[in-house]
């Protein structure tokens, strides 16, 4: 028996204790054979994720910021010669393309899911923050060169320029991150959206302290140092968004979920006599799955306690691991000697 369901009310299940449920505690009846039964039962689970006509417009806004920005920060870096505005145009121009993915992503996590495409569009929001990941790295390991180039040969750099540049990116990346910052918690993708403006802020704010140093004392190295703290900045962060991506592609087991713990907890569960495939991964953020072969007593396959023991199985899921969205296949004991050995 297989079921794939969410279950409704999490709250609920969370004061279970798996395998004290009363409707468990008769035992199913002994049976002797050497066939197996399947039997389905599914109920609906929403996988909506937090989008909506909120996150579309919060998006947009700072996407016309970041642009109008992105233009201005250019020609201050054409004009003033600085490498720091330059960097920071550059952040920007990532910024625009990652915020226009971004926007593209919460327009595509609206569409329902098709025969093909089973879970909507709800993926694409980790394959925009890896997107916007690898072309960060890549600024962030230009700006790092480059600064160290200029530390050694530093340019001629107009720093009354650089503070008039300076203060206005910061003025617009403050309105962008307050624009984000009650959103920014919803998934990987508005999340990747606010580090990026964060870091812009932060660049902003080195512009800023460049230009006054070589305003008072002439050090044009001063410069090419912002540069490089903006590159050191926008790394670790990346870095870290990066590897959640990533590891949310390759399907790895959620942080969340101890699969040595959930094998312990369904094993608890009176009439489960094994689990095997036990396996977990994570579909986008706050979308966690987990599927399982759980083997029964003979006798369950005929009593009825299939549909029960399903119940139970999966409240467990939810109500200790936040998992409401798990696939369990019922195995009879007698099934092992059919199983792949590869099977674990």
């Amino acid at each position: 028996m297989s079921g794939d369901h969410g279950v409704p009310q999490a709250t609920e299940a969370k004061r279970l204790n798996c395998g004290s449920d009363e409707n468990l505690k008769a035992p199913c009846a002994p049976v002797e054979h050497h066939d197996h039964h399947e039997e389905e039962r599914g109920h609906g689970h929403s996988h909506d994720l937090p989008s909506g006509p909120g996150a579309r417009r919060r998006l947009s806004i700072v996407l016309c910021i970041t642009f109008s920005v992105l233009v201005l920060e250019a020609v201050g870096a054409f004009v003033t010669g600085s490498l720091a505005l330059l960097a920071d145009a550059g952040h920007m121009l990532t910024d625009a393309g990652g915020l226009t993915l971004a926007l593209i992503v919460a327009i595509l996590a609206e569409r329902p899911p098709t025969a093909r495409l089973t879970w909507g569009w709800k993926r694409a929001e980790v394959l925009s923050a890896a997107l916007q990941a690898t072309a960060l790295l890549a600024i962030g390991l230009y700006i790092l060169i480059e600064g160290v180039r200029r530390l050694i040969t530093p340019p001629d750099v107009a720093s009354t320029g650089m503070i008039v540049f300076g203060v206005v990116g910061l003025a617009a990346n403050a309105a962008s991150i307050l624009i984000l910052v009650r959103g920014q918690g919803e998934n990987m993708n508005t999340r990747a959206a606010f580090l990026e403006v964060v870091n812009d802020a932060l660049g902003s704010v080195a512009v800023l302290v460049a230009a006054a140093a070589i305003w008072l004392t002439g050090w044009n190295r001063a410069d090419a140092l912002a540069s490089i703290l903006i590159g050191v900045l926008i790394l670790p962060r990346t870095w870290t968004l990066l590897r959640q991506a990533v590891t949310v592609l390759l399907e790895a087991t959620p942080k969340t979920v101890d699969l040595d713990e959930v094998r312990t907890h369904v094993l608890a569960v009176p009439h489960v006599r094994g689990v095997h495939d036990l396996h977990a991964s994570m579909v986008a953020t706050g979308l966690p799955v987990l599927s399982a072969h759980v083997v029964v007593e003979d006798g369950c396959f005929l009593d009825g306690h299939l549909a029960v023991l399903l119940d139970e199985v999966q409240s467990c899921l939810a109500g200790h691991f936040d998992v409401e969205h798990s696939t369990i296949q019922f195995e009879a004991v007698t099934h092992a000697d059919h199983e792949h050995p590869t099977h674990a």
